[in-house]
């Protein structure tokens, strides 16, 4: 797991466990995915035995600053494995401390270690600040994603 010490302050990246589950829901909302407790209790059991997803938070004395969720999977255009952030969240007292880029070296780490050729990730066309981090990362502008809402 990854560490970002500063003076005294220690920040551990580890895998997410059920107990994580309000801070998770906190950080979802901070993605605009809002829920409460319970549901990302739900959302952590329901992925927790699927092949290449991963959760990871980022914990600073117990106090939940950071999420980020990874799937690695084999991708049938490059004929290999793939890895895709689909969430990457920072506590809004915590951004540009470190956090988000310590969270993308770990996905980077796991993406690796599992031989993906490349890894991705979406933003929302309206969170310019998170793109101009992503850009400051290392990662490039790519594809244009297209979305459709399937209905009940």
């Amino acid at each position: 797991m990854a560490r970002l010490a500063a003076g005294t302050d220690t920040l551990l990246v580890r895998p997410a466990a059920a107990q994580d589950a309000a801070g998770v829901a906190a950080l979802l909302g901070v993605l605009g995915y809002p829920c409460d407790r319970d549901e990302a209790a739900s959302r952590l059991r329901a992925i927790q035995d699927e092949p290449g997803q991963q959760v990871f938070v980022a914990d600073r004395h117990g106090c939940l600053v950071g999420l980020l969720a990874l799937d690695i999977r084999y991708y049938l255009p490059l004929g290999g494995p793939t890895c895709r952030i689909t969430a990457l969240a920072v506590a809004a007292g915590e951004q540009r401390q470190g956090v988000g880029r310590l969270l993308l070296r770990e996905a980077e780490q796991r993406a690796r270690q599992a031989g993906a050729a490349r890894i991705e990730l979406t933003s929302a066309a309206s969170r310019s600040d998170a793109h101009d981090f992503y850009r400051a990362c290392g990662y490039q502008d790519g594809a244009l994603r297209f979305l459709k809402r399937l209905g009940a």
